[in-house]
């Protein structure tokens, strides 16, 4: 549960630091992806306070959604999506070069590993519970 909070914590910072301190500017996909990875960070985190087992049953639910919308993020950015189904401006592209950090990272993928990060860890929270 700690872990699943720590991934949700450091991605939604790091979000706010490329968005705040970089001034980056989100895509529409990208804010679909804070609206799912912003609750989390709260949700997980407070149920790691109260040790509260039961989380990973809405926790996961909001991993998924998020998982779907960087998936959909991903295959855009890479090429397998076609670009003119995007939901994104042209002054804000959900395929540009500004969708990299640190050398050339791309954020979409970072948030579908984030998101994937989470519902495992999850998972592993249930199995634990069930046992």
């Amino acid at each position: 549960m700690f872990a699943a909070w720590l991934v949700a914590l450091i991605s939604s910072l790091a979000v706010l630091f490329v968005g705040e301190i970089m001034g980056q500017a989100p895509c529409n996909l990208c804010w679909f992806q804070r609206a799912f990875m912003f609750p989390l960070a709260i949700v997980l985190g407070l149920a790691a306070l109260r040790t509260d087992t039961e989380v990973w049953r809405y926790g996961l639910l909001l991993a998924v959604g998020g998982m779907l919308v960087a998936g959909f993020h991903s295959l855009l950015y890479l090429g397998v999506i076609p670009e003119r189904i995007a939901p994104c401006s042209k002054a804000l592209s959900c395929t540009s070069a500004d969708m990299t950090i640190l050398g050339g990272l791309p954020l979409p993928i970072m948030a579908l590993t984030a998101f994937g990060a989470i519902a495992a860890l999850l998972l592993m929270t249930r199995n634990r519970t069930s046992a």
